[in-house]
């Protein structure tokens, strides 16, 4: 359907009632483009003769008869049928990165198996694997966050494993350094970590040459992925060793959402998170860090070599942001990603991802976030409609496109795209070496922890532990597993678990070739909760 003009004329005491009036109308049953909007031409009424009783039955009539056609397609409206008819524009106006012609499908007309199995073929045709991308040069990352690159220095503290600097303190020693920080603001446990650190600012703060300066980190690990494959459970395991150190709560989620002030995308855009809100959440890392430096200075015997963790299961794959912020100028492809601006500022960082078989993944992201209604038969609806849109976006732009396509992600009811491993990582490795990046398997580190956990702390560098800690970290019970109201909705549709393999299989089978182990192409994945 191409895009046409539809003029209606109404019939009514006031035109300026009819102009301030929003209209939905649906024309018929074709497919429209996602976000077609009918074009009203409102008249004046016509005068009437107010000396004819009868005609003025005849318009009682005809208005009484056009209020009941209004109050039939208000209720149709608030039904929500979806038959060709869009209630709502999303805020993220989908029409401006998928193509503005007629979406090629229709989301409610065919959601049987055979057509959702042709879906899935047609997708898996189109699957491309890029060797490289274009990298942006460093001068570009500069220009897009300069305060960023102005605070953190290029070079850290010799001598000191963590990536750690001295920073001049210029403010004022007697006022509150936390009372502008937005994760205060914002966390009741920010505000108690930052009462302590309030507490005890001025005794860390080092003089030199009459000037103050203030010890500042950046994380030497990442957990960086995936959302429902076992990062939580990792990071509580972490948190337990000596040498290691987080933030206070898992998931500040600064790189990819909090910098762009983004809370909820659904909730649009809050204030920025500047980089100091983000630093200030290692400080009270940073303070046993310079503890430690000071003993060894002193000669006091030798403390333990602290590492700082940041865990936001957000950063390996989520760029939802970048359309909002940087030009549109590579083909629907983001010009910037997460790894570019780690990597320009932390070149040696290594990081950790924990991936699951993603037919799995995807029905425990659906159960963990899913609001009501939900059913093995609501997950199937929602996975065929994610695939027709996935589909859709296809026939205009690459694959890769798609996956960073940020309107079909927040288009998509169910997040396929977070799946696609592959993609990311093979987007990671053109910024960071394979031995910056450890990737495991969530169904692995469940049938033997000690085993991922050994080969956590082989990774990070950390030294030997006494049988007894090593018991405590791997013996304890696992974080964050699936609430009982939702084991109670069983498993997913065996119809739809077959749809989704296929789906995946392309993408696990090139992360398989390119980790150099077939296990990650989830053959005979395990059942986890």
């Amino acid at each position: 359907m191409t895009q046409m003009d539809y003029k209606y004329t109404l019939l009514g005491s006031s035109v300026e009632d009819y102009r301030k009036r929003p209209l939905l109308l649906q024309v018929d049953d074709t497919p429209m483009n996602l976000f077609a909007v009918l074009e009203v031409k409102r008249e004046l009424p016509r005068r009437w003769s107010t000396l004819s009783c009868f005609r003025k039955v005849k318009l009682y009539s005809f208005l009484f008869g056009l209020a009941v056609m209004f109050l039939i397609m208000a209720s149709y409206i608030l039904t929500g049928d979806k038959k060709g008819l869009l209630l709502t524009p999303s805020p993220y106006h989908f029409s401006n990165l998928v193509s503005p012609g007629p979406f090629p499908f229709n989301l409610s007309s065919a959601k049987d198996y055979a057509h959702i199995k042709l879906v899935v073929k047609t997708i898996t045709s189109k699957v491309e694997f890029s060797s490289s991308r274009q990298l942006p040069e460093l001068k570009a990352l500069i220009n897009s966050e300069p305060h960023m690159f102005s605070v953190i220095p290029r070079k850290f503290l010799p001598g000191v494993k963590n990536p750690c600097w001295y920073e001049e303190y210029t403010g004022n020693i007697t006022s509150d350094p936390y009372r502008t920080n937005l994760y205060a603001r914002y966390s009741r446990r920010f505000r108690t970590v930052f009462e302590y650190l309030r507490n005890t600012f001025r005794e860390h703060l080092l003089h030199r040459d009459s000037k103050l300066y203030r010890m500042r980190c950046l994380p030497y690990f990442y957990i960086i992925g995936q959302p429902k494959c076992g990062t939580t459970d990792l990071y509580d395991r972490l948190r337990l060793h000596p040498d290691v150190r987080f933030t206070t709560f898992k998931e500040p989620h600064w790189w990819t959402r909090k910098r762009f002030g983004i809370i909820r995308l659904s909730e649009g855009f809050h204030d920025r998170y500047p980089v100091e809100d983000y630093l200030d959440l290692f400080d009270l890392a940073a303070y046993q860090i310079q503890d430690y430096l000071r003993a060894n200075a002193s000669g006091a015997p030798s403390q333990h070599n602290i590492i700082i963790g940041e865990a936001s299961a957000s950063t390996m794959w989520d760029n939802n942001a970048w359309v909002y912020f940087y030009d549109n100028t590579t083909e629907g492809e983001p010009p910037f990603l997460i790894q570019d601006f780690v990597h320009a500022l932390q070149p040696d960082a290594r990081f950790i991802v924990m991936l699951r078989d993603p037919v799995e993944r995807l029905y425990s992201d659906y159960l963990y976030f899913g609001i009501a209604n939900k059913s093995a038969e609501d997950f199937h609806e929602k996975v065929s409609e994610s695939l027709q849109l996935f589909e859709g976006c296809l026939m205009e732009y690459t694959m890769r496109s798609c996956v960073y396509n940020t309107t079909l992600n927040n288009a998509m009811p169910v997040r396929l795209q977070v799946g696609l491993y592959i993609v990311y990582i093979m987007d990671w490795l053109t910024v960071f070496s394979r031995d910056q990046i450890l990737v495991l398997r969530l169904e692995d580190h469940a049938s033997n922890r000690k085993y991922t956990m050994h080969k956590v702390f082989d990774f990070l560098n950390l030294g030997p532990l006494t049988e007894q800690k090593e018991a405590e970290i791997t013996k304890s019970p696992a974080s964050n597993t699936r609430r009982p109201a939702d084991k109670n909705l069983g498993p997913m549709l065996p119809i739809t678990k077959e749809i989704l393999r296929d789906f995946y299989m392309p993408f696990n089978e090139k992360l398989a070739k390119v980790l150099r182990n077939d296990s990650f192409r989830w053959e005979s994945s395990s059942k986890l909760s």
